[in-house]
């Protein structure tokens, strides 16, 4: 065991200890560029999903609405509450403008690995599509690249579906005995069951249960958050000036000034939205759009929500308040926005932090479980190693709730995640040419005075796409003598 602890622990050295975060920043804003800034000339954009002008043209697919609420299900977590907090205790207020500005970074790269998936996903017997990482890799570039696949699929599970999903249930267990006294056993037993009943009900009901959680979680956490911001309005102006002088070492507030604050804002808002670590194109592949561009776009917003909206409530929760003190120890994570909401509305909040955790973590299982299905399905067709990973999931989340010594085994997950993020960024570099040419023909289309662009898999031949995937309804092109419909 501990042989493999050292083994797993150099991993984790050679990949997030040294090159990835630097390496993703780096490609991130090389992406940003090179698609002419495509977060901002389509920000706008990216709230249409939300008003359901992005709509399924099956009522029984995934629509690009509910792909949306799992991804960013998935990518609120535990980390939003408790690792902001660690954030700033370790780099300093100034943190949190660096995890804004990875934030910005990331919904380019997200948008990109987003539109390969969809490009590359594939109709399944029972009308639902699958993709993601693996199948661009194999499709993208080629069978030749299959074990490249295989070792993505391999972390996918390790990391997300087993590791962090044992971790999740460690969290809302361990907050659930501390603010409101219930044995550990009886929330892992509740969080087990919940999750069988949607795992077992496949995409759709997680679809469905997505569609109604993830709303309602975060909506009631940002409306806290901005009624704590409204109680100090007149404090702002000095936090948001705090953030920006710290993290341009114009104040230090913790040992390693500026340099402490970029190294854990980077790494906080890289782990929270996952763009560029291959995750969340998994779900995007799910959704019927249109064209693959529209639902890049889609995600894009998912790292918006999740960043620059959640993880930024409970930056001012703690920054508004007199808990936290710059330098001092003892205080951080999950304790430390606790303590923070209860000096700012009273002792009820913790209740409410922890029912918030329990519905953060409770979206983040089911969003783990189906990237370790999806990545299962690139390895085997058994349907029976289906069923065997799912009763293997309620498990793992059973024994990390309960047993919290146990979630030591799993300390191959980091490790695992990085070498999952190497591959993804492998395969982006040498598919970004056909990511380009999307983009160009999405644009096109808009430019050409049509609402909503549509792929016409005659235009991709030359590549192993699904051409069943991909319908050709008509174009709803602008009405004759209007203007071309502005490229947002």
């Amino acid at each position: 065991m501990a042989l493999l602890e050292s083994l797993f622990g150099l991993i984790g050295d050679l990949t997030w200890g040294f090159a990835l975060i630097p390496l993703l920043v780096v490609f991130g804003i090389f992406i940003s560029a090179l698609t002419g800034f495509v977060q901002f000339r389509f920000f706008k954009r990216m709230f249409r999903v939300l008003t359901g002008d992005n709509e399924a043209a099956d009522p029984n697919a995934i629509s690009a609405r509910q792909a949306l609420l799992i991804s960013v299900g998935g990518r609120v977590g535990g980390g939003n509450i408790a690792g902001v907090a660690v954030a700033i205790t370790l780099g300093g207020p100034g943190a949190v403008f660096w995890m804004w500005a990875i934030a910005l970074i990331g919904m380019a790269t997200s948008l990109v690995e987003c539109s390969l998936a969809q490009l590359f996903k594939r109709r399944q017997p029972d009308g639902d599509f699958r993709g993601g990482p693996a199948r661009s890799i194999i499709h993208g570039l080629g069978a030749d690249y299959r074990w490249l696949a295989i070792l993505y699929a391999v972390c996918l599970i390790a990391s997300f579906a087993l590791g962090f999903n044992a971790f999740q249930g460690n969290t809302v267990a361990g907050a659930v005995q501390d603010s409101m006294g219930v044995p550990r056993l009886y929330t892992g037993i509740l969080l087990a069951v919940i999750s069988a009943v949607i795992v077992f009900g496949g995409i759709h009901r997680i679809a469905q249960v997505a569609d109604v959680v993830v709303p309602v979680m975060a909506s009631l956490y940002i409306l806290m958050a901005l009624l704590i911001i409204v109680m100090n309005i007149f404090a702002l102006p000095g936090v948001l000036w705090t953030i920006v002088s710290n993290a341009f070492g114009l104040e230090e507030a913790v040992s390693g000034g500026m340099g402490a604050a970029i190294a854990q804002g980077l790494r906080r808002g890289l782990f929270s939205n996952e763009a560029g670590l291959g995750s969340a194109p998994n779900v995007a592949a799910t959704a019927d759009v249109r064209h693959p561009v529209s639902q890049g776009i889609t995600q894009s917003l998912s790292v918006f929500i999740d960043t620059i909206f959640i993880c930024s409530c409970t930056a001012f929760v703690i920054l508004l308040g007199d808990v936290y003190q710059p330098g001092a120890e003892g205080v951080d994570g999950v304790v430390l926005t606790q303590q923070s909401l209860v000096s700012h509305l009273g002792a009820w909040t913790q209740y409410f932090l922890s029912g918030m955790i329990l519905l953060f973590a409770f979206s983040s299982i089911i969003y783990n479980y189906y990237l370790g299905e999806n990545a299962l399905t690139v390895i085997t067709k058994t349907p029976a190693a289906v069923m065997v990973l799912r009763v293997v999931v309620i498990a793992i989340v059973f024994l990390g709730a309960t047993a919290p010594g146990a979630t030591a085994v799993f300390f191959f997950s980091d490790p695992m995640m990085g070498i999952l993020a190497v591959v993804n960024l492998v395969a982006l570099m040498m598919l970004l040419p056909i990511a380009i040419r999307m983009l160009r023909d999405f644009r096109a289309q808009l430019a050409a005075g049509v609402q909503r662009p549509v792929l016409d898999p005659d235009d991709y031949a030359d590549l192993d796409i699904d051409r069943t995937a991909w319908t050709k309804p008509a174009p709803s092109a602008a009405a004759p003598g209007a203007s071309p419909a502005p490229a947002e």
